[in-house]
């Protein structure tokens, strides 16, 4: 939208301040819309995230982290609240920043919602990054607290799980292996013996 800025010669000052200001709200609009448009785009298909604060790491902190994140598929989003709520109004992020105020980040990635927590919870632990820490977050459309992030940071992983399922189903068959090779090693034993004793 265009707006052409005129001196009226009844009172310039007044009509170039009116038509500034009118320029600004207009400028002030597209920005939003573009920058809403840039956050949309980048959080398209997350349905799973955390939301962390970030305020007190400097900019050299706030670039090595970003980095060690990023080696581990996490990526780090700093945004302001209310356009993070214009982006993802209508989605399942969306309501875990109905109630968020100030500046924050979104945090998502890694293998799956629970390492992802096990990060954060550990970054929030590091000197280096004093003041990180969790706020809250989506899971399986759950808003989370920052509480209930500390708690599913102590559950088990995706690979952690498997893990434990592959043990258990495993373990029944080792059990009946040895029940079978038991049984047969005390036969074979017995078979021994008696043949010496009829020789």
């Amino acid at each position: 939208q265009r707006c052409l800025i005129t001196r009226s010669p009844d009172n310039p000052a007044v009509q170039l301040s009116a038509e500034l200001r009118i320029y600004s709200r207009t400028m002030s609009k597209y920005l939003k819309k573009l920058v809403s448009g840039y956050l949309s785009d980048r959080l398209e298909g997350v349905e799973e995230a955390l939301l962390v604060n970030v305020v007190g790491l400097s900019a050299n902190q706030t670039v090595v982290l970003r980095k060690q994140l990023r080696d581990k598929n996490i990526q780090l989003m700093v945004v302001k609240n209310s356009m993070a709520k214009r982006a993802t109004e209508g989605t399942p992020l969306g309501h875990a920043l109905e109630e968020a105020e100030g500046a924050l980040a979104i945090i998502w990635g890694h293998e799956d919602i629970v390492s992802l927590a096990k990060e954060v919870d550990r970054y929030s632990r590091d000197a280096d990054f004093t003041g990180f820490r969790a706020r809250g977050g989506v899971m399986d459309g759950e808003t989370l607290t920052a509480e209930r992030v500390r708690e599913i940071s102590s559950w088990p992983s995706r690979e952690e799980q498997l893990s434990i399922l592959v043990g258990q189903i495993l373990s029944p068959g080792a059990e009946l292996s040895a029940q079978l090779i038991g049984p047969g090693g005390a036969l074979a034993s017995q078979v021994e013996q008696k043949s010496k004793e009829e020789s």
